[in-house]
């Protein structure tokens, strides 16, 4: 056959359903064999937005999303969403042209190292040299995505070689079984909980992961252990579960963390580092950390880790729970979780505090509670980044993993409104909801015409200030209340809106939200929101709970 008949054969062997992106020459011998194939290509209008759509397709499926692009600038446009979805632990797979081989030694139209600049970027970025290798490298491409940690691969096919015959056929895929935890760290993590006096879980993305939180939540029932969660850790124990304690993650004093101030053993569960340092929870040492994750500890001064268990989290929970019963099955559980009912009940008062607030523009406070008696437990919200991000990240708190995606290890403005199109795709029966800042949706707002064009109901909220709200208030913070020229103007949100076809609502009153919300996820296609929000709480909550410094 021909090799991208191949080529698309070996995408098929993979499950592959979806493939995001946008063609070029260099790619059209491919997109001829995929016409022929059920893989189904959702064409879209920028890169950067079809590997964001990959990245989210990914996190929700567990299985690779796939995004595809042409040499050169449509190379480079995929960078910042593929280097999101790698630091974010997304399991994701890029498909790029490339010139014919006969050019690519010299000066040549277009044709650039783009496995150079993918390399520091992905877990493994490779091209295809001989038609024969393609069932080894798409076979590898998508091994080495999925295999925790999770992240991006990048395979690059010469045009020309795509035009060869060859009478390879695809590998069988296989079933990897991650390695369980060494019994002698598990016993030793028991000893540590066991002889603990006040201990708390820290659950970080790897906690949502692959049956991680299943496990989680038998552990924190069975011991009696509050769960506190980073900004991609939501929803590993439920908001209504009284083991949880909601979220750390705005750098500065809140009231979570004073579980974790108190706490004399920390258990992180699935922790990344690059969601929420360590030295903004363990400032002066002298905690005892149990480190539970695929990988072993990162090395940092401030996270010196007591037991390191570096296993499928799953099967480290599982095993500490059945040690648990073992050793302390008729004292179970070990505390008692009523203890942690003040500082509960005090986080659920201060996210009420605003609910019934009828100022407008609005608070963020008042807009995120009405969005959450919206969405049903099951719903994902996608978060964009800016001052928003960080008014989500406290305030929205989640019934189950991989409701609220947020991008905080890359950490990508632009993230949100491509990557709902990616989650409707993978979910199409649950609402989907992408909250931004007026700067970040206007970053990837060409990819609202993809959505119209597939009838994809995904609702977009815009958060209006004019400015870029979260640099000004980290500005704010550090150079006593003073910040740079960052305002800009904004198109009619309703026109443009309209110019795409689709249905719009610029609010004008509060209790306008809830029924323009119900009103949006009724439509056929896409919908957009876009409320004149209130940034004067950003100072008010620095005001409120201490010196907060935030990360962008």
């Amino acid at each position: 056959m021909k090799a991208s008949d191949l080529f698309v054969r070996c995408l098929e062997n993979e499950g592959v359903t979806h493939i995001f992106g946008i063609p070029g020459e260099e790619n059209a011998d491919t997109m001829i064999s995929l016409m022929d194939s059920p893989i189904k290509f959702i064409l879209c209008r920028h890169e950067q937005a079809a590997a964001f759509m990959a990245d989210v397709y990914g996190r929700l499926t567990g299985k690779p999303g796939v995004c595809l692009a042409t040499l050169g600038p449509g190379a480079t446009n995929l960078v910042t969403g593929v280097a999101d979805a790698n630091m974010d632990r997304a399991p994701l797979v890029g498909i790029i042209g490339q010139a014919d081989t006969q050019r690519l030694h010299k000066e040549s139209h277009q044709a650039m190292d783009a496995i150079a600049m993918f390399s520091p970027i992905t877990k493994w970025a490779q091209t295809i040299y001989h038609q024969n290798n393609i069932p080894e490298v798409v076979r590898k491409a998508f091994k080495v995505a999925l295999a925790e940690k999770p992240g991006a691969t990048i395979i690059e096919l010469p045009e020309d070689l795509a035009e060869h015959e060859t009478n390879k056929q695809p590998l069988t895929v296989g079933t990897t079984r991650r390695p369980a935890a060494d019994h002698k760290a598990v016993a030793q993590a028991v000893d540590v909980i066991a002889a603990a006096k006040n201990p708390i879980i820290l659950a970080g993305n790897g906690a949502v992961r692959k049956r991680a939180s299943t496990q989680l939540r038998r552990l924190a029932h069975k011991a009696g252990i509050g769960v506190v969660n980073t900004f991609m850790g939501k929803g590993a124990v439920a908001m209504s579960d009284p083991h949880c304690l909601f979220t750390i993650g705005l750098q500065g004093r809140d009231h979570v963390n004073a579980a974790l101030d108190e706490a004399d053993v920390v258990i992180s569960v699935g922790y990344d580092l690059v969601e929420y340092a360590p030295h903004f929870w363990n400032k002066h040492g002298g905690k005892k950390i149990v480190h539970i994750d695929f990988w072993p500890c990162e090395i940092d001064e401030d996270y010196l880790v007591t037991v390191d268990i570096a296993a499928d989290i799953a099967d480290a929970l599982w095993q500490i729970n059945e040690e648990l019963n073992d050793r302390c099955g008729d004292k179970l559980p070990l505390w008692d979780i009523n203890d942690r009912a003040a500082l509960r009940q005090t986080i659920l008062d201060d996210f009420a505090m605003e609910k019934d607030d009828d100022s407008f523009p609005m608070k963020p406070q008042k807009v995120l509670w009405d969005v959450r008696e919206v969405m049903g437990a099951e719903d994902i919200l996608l978060s964009d980044v800016g001052a928003h991000k960080m008014w989500i990240s406290r305030y929205y708190q989640c019934e189950e993993p991989n409701t609220c995606l947020i991008s905080n290890g890359f950490c990508t403005m632009g993230f949100a409104l491509p990557g709902s199109i990616g989650a409707k795709i993978a979910f199409p029966d649950r609402n989907v909801l992408s909250i931004s800042g007026d700067a970040g949706f206007l970053m990837n707002v060409q990819d609202l015409e993809t959505a119209a064009r597939y009838k994809l109901n995904i609702v977009a909220i815009v958060w209006c200030d004019t400015e870029y709200g979260l640099i000004k208030w980290k500005q704010q913070n550090s150079f006593d209340g003073r910040h740079s020229k960052l305002d800009f103007t904004n198109p009619d949100f309703e026109k443009l809106a309209d110019a795409f076809g689709m249905w719009g609502k610029t609010l004008t009153a509060p209790d306008q939200l809830k029924p323009a919300l119900e009103e949006a996820f009724r439509q056929e296609g896409p919908a957009l929101i876009a409320i004149p929000i209130d940034y004067g709480e950003n100072m008010k909550l620095t005001k409120r709970l201490g010196e907060l410094a935030f990360t962008i």
